[in-house]
């Protein structure tokens, strides 16, 4: 659409003027121009002239069905591709089919914050505009999400070049011409793009978009990771401006809270301390046993303010991902390491709520406080944990009568309350992975789970509530977290599973945390503990950001914000400025456009944090990979974590990698998938492999770049279970009827190659012999 200028001066314009106008107009016909000037008769001609005598000037352009453009300009609207990435990660776009002479312009951040962020090659329909150091675009819809576009490893020999998928799932493959091979090494790591055309033969031709490194790199995993993904990397030269012209905090319009001795409890080699906490027992008589627990969090509302670069970039990120060897920050570091970090011994603004319990664990009442506080100490869980154990330290031993124990003593009135709340109590041990010096991974190990953790844990959890609860009074609107209870279709699967190991589970009884923590307690000492907690663990649906409230199930609360994290999370930071607004703290509060918008806001928080857990866990399976590539042809213990018609997953005890057992390496027999009682069945003997079983397996394959495992199994089925019917084909052995048999092995077909020895099975899965 050609964007209408402001009606210039009537008669015929010199050339000087010609140019502004078309300038401002992006594109305009001849007859526009002479419409737009009310020129007649001769004045035309002379305007025809004028347009041949700058076009071979090389000042003038044409586009489309013969519109003028200033040369080297956009039009308005433009379809365009992305076409380059420079070292900050801007993103830069190229009209399609728009001429040797057409500029490229930079790709500003997506306002709107519509789904994932945009990649190299994708197509996009986008506003053009003129910025202070040259072209724009802003995004207005994706055409093209880059479904042709491949990211993998080039693999060179003498006859070509190959571009190999790092998606394990993916079975295409590349031919990069070799015009456009010359600087490709074996082992890059590229992001490729598939060449339009028919090729009717052979692999697909390709085109390289990026090379982004090394696939011996041991930041590969991440790389990878990342650009799968389409994780957003690094901040643009307006928005790291931005984060460094802020002051640092004052008490103006704040509480002065530096006399509450706060300390911060975090991982050991956290950089970011976005959460303090402080306990002391209430004195108020009517409050016997009571205690007064504060929360202060990173004031981030105070430095990214609504609809400015750092806001629109934040909101793009929706939330920082973190990986073993990197992290991706939503904010930069000199806001999210610096001025929002609360350190030890230096001022910083806070958002704090002063929450009170009675001597039952229940919350009595709370009050949300913007002020100035100074952290008193930074411990470590691990530190925290050692020194209410017994073992102090120099940072330690000095607060222990007047901090930790207080803190503790506090929580374990909080815990009576929890325990009365009952939340689910799924157990879901998580392995880290411990990098050397060099880049390399030293070890992978379980992370610890300490009272520390849960401490700090139930008071951000209470802290959340208390912000739902004061947007709610305040009749502010915000965004929720929210989790919905089990479907009847997954609390059926989970009761036919019960059913197989003999724990009743009644279909029509509504689903609460109460009856699946009881189903927890009662099988934890047992052999099927770890099977039912992962079941139970799949039974639960995701929880997701929403405007709507639907209450937090897996928590057992009926309203639930996200609060405690906004140098990490969006969403956090939308409800730090509800809070602003609803409780008349500051100018810098939730707008009314935030709030038109909240419903798009929630919705693409979600996304994000889905992309940025699938890329952590993309990353981690390539990293326990490298680790155990060493390992090839090692026995490990395990148990069977999944099972599917194509194979059995078991997790492997040292290093909690799940690998894949192929059906077809499970021995000459016919395996059936039964999906009630999670296991595969043999056909003939009725023997079984089942979800939770202890087994023995062998290493087989590591393959880093794909982050895939395959193992074999060493341990024998299970027996047939009495109570199933009998094998449908007889016992092997004793005269059971065969199979059906598929393609040239079906009764009446031709005489099979491989001597009648049966080709297929049932739902397609396949059999063959143990290699």
């Amino acid at each position: 659409m050609v964007k209408t200028p402001k009606r210039p001066p009537a008669g015929l314009p010199d050339k000087e003027s010609l140019i502004a106008f078309l300038r401002e107009a992006g594109e305009a016909q001849k007859a526009d121009i002479a419409r737009a000037f009310g020129l007649k008769g001769a004045e035309r001609r002379a305007l025809r002239e004028m347009l041949r005598e700058l076009e071979a000037e090389g000042r003038l352009g044409k586009r489309g069905r013969g519109g003028f453009t200033e040369a080297g300009a956009l039009p308005p609207v433009g379809v365009a591709d992305v076409v380059d990435r420079d070292a900050d990660g801007e993103l830069y776009v190229e009209l399609v089919k728009g001429g040797d002479d057409a500029p490229r312009a930079l790709l500003m951040p997506d306002r709107q914050a519509r789904g994932p962020a945009p990649g190299m090659g994708d197509r996009l329909l986008v506003k053009f505009s003129r910025g202070v150091d040259g072209w724009e675009a802003r995004l207005v819809k994706r055409l093209d999400t880059g479904a042709d576009r491949l990211l993998g490893v080039i693999r060179k020999s003498a006859r070509e070049t190959r571009v190999e998928p790092v998606d394990r799932r993916s079975k295409d493959v590349l031919l990069i011409p070799s015009a456009l091979a010359g600087d490709l090494r074996d082992g890059d790591l590229v992001l490729a793009a598939v060449e339009k055309g028919e090729h009717r033969y052979g692999p697909k031709r390709g085109k390289i978009l990026e090379n982004i490194g090394r696939e011996d790199d041991p930041r590969a995993a991440s790389l990878i990771a990342i650009y799968s993904h389409g994780v957003p990397v690094g901040f643009s030269e307006a928005v790291e401006s931005e984060a460094a012209d802020q002051a640092l905090p004052s008490l103006k319009g704040r509480e002065d809270l530096r006399d509450i001795p706060f300390i911060t409890i975090d991982p050991a080699d956290a950089r970011d301390h976005d959460d303090a906490v402080y306990a002391q027992r209430d004195e108020d008589p009517k409050n016997p046993d009571g205690w007064i627990v504060w929360v202060a969090i990173a004031d981030v509302a105070a430095y990214v303010r609504p609809n400015t670069a750092l806001d629109r970039e934040a909101r793009a990120k929706g939330n920082s991902t973190y990986f073993p060897d990197r992290v991706e920050p939503m904010l930069p570091e000199i806001l999210s390491n610096g001025l929002c970090s609360l350190k030890q011994g230096e001022n910083r603004a806070c958002m704090a709520v002063r929450m009170v319990f009675d001597r039952d664990g229940r919350k009595t009442g709370h009050r949300f406080v913007r002020g100035l506080m100074r952290s008193q100490a930074k411990l470590s869980y691990e530190q925290a944990q050692a020194a209410v154990d017994g073992q102090t330290d120099d940072a330690t031993g000095p607060i222990m009568d007047a901090i930790l124990h207080p803190l503790w003593n506090a929580y374990a009135t909080m815990l009576k309350g929890r325990r009365k709340r009952s939340p689910l109590a799924i157990e879901s041990p998580e392995r880290r992975v411990i990098m050397s010096p060099d880049g390399g991974i030293a070890a992978i190990e379980p992370r610890k789970s300490l009272e520390a953790h849960r401490l700090i844990e139930e008071m951000m959890i209470q802290a959340n509530v208390c912000a739902a609860e004061t947007l709610e009074k305040t009749r502010t609107p915000l965004i929720y977290r929210v989790h919905e209870a089990p479907s009847q279709e997954k609390i059926f699967s989970l009761a036919d599973f019960l059913h197989t190991i003999g724990k009743p589970w009644n279909k029509g009884e509504p689903a609460n945390t109460k009856r699946f923590n009881k189903l927890l307690e009662e099988t934890r000492d047992g052999p099927h503990a770890e099977v039912v907690n992962e079941v139970v663990l799949r039974t639960q649906m995701q929880a997701i950001y929403s405007p709507d409230n639907v209450g937090h199930f897996g928590l057992n609360l009926d309203r639930y914000a996200h609060f405690t994290s906004p140098i990490r999370r969006y969403s956090d930071l939308i409800v730090h400025r509800g809070l602003i607004r609803g409780l008349n703290l500051g100018s810098d509060g939730l707008t009314d456009r935030e709030i038109a918008e909240m419903g798009g806001i929630a919705e693409h928080v979600t996304e994000t944090e889905r992309r940025s857990m699938a890329a952590e866990r993309d990353a981690m399976d390539r990293y326990i990979a490298a680790f155990l590539e060493d390992h090839v042809g090692a026995t490990f213990s395990g148990r069977i974590t999944g099972v599917t018609r194509f194979g059995l997953f078991v997790r492997l005890d040292e290093t909690g990698a799940d690998g894949l057992v192929p059906v077809s390496s499970l021995g000459e027999e016919y395996f059936t998938h039964d999906d009630r009682a999670h296991a595969l069945v043999g056909d003939r003997t009725g023997q079984r492999y089942v979800l939770g079983r202890r087994v023995e397996v062998r290493l087989r394959e590591a393959t880093p770049v794909t982050g895939g495992l395959v193992l074999e199994m060493l341990s024998d089925p299970d027996p047939r279970d009495p109570n199933a019917p009998a094998p449908r084909y007889g016992v092997r052995g004793r005269g059971g009827d065969r199979p059906p048999m598929r393609g040239k092995n079906r009764p009446g077909g031709p005489k099979p190659r491989n001597g009648g020895k049966p080709s297929g099975g049932l739902k397609g899965v396949r059999k063959g012999k143990r290699r």
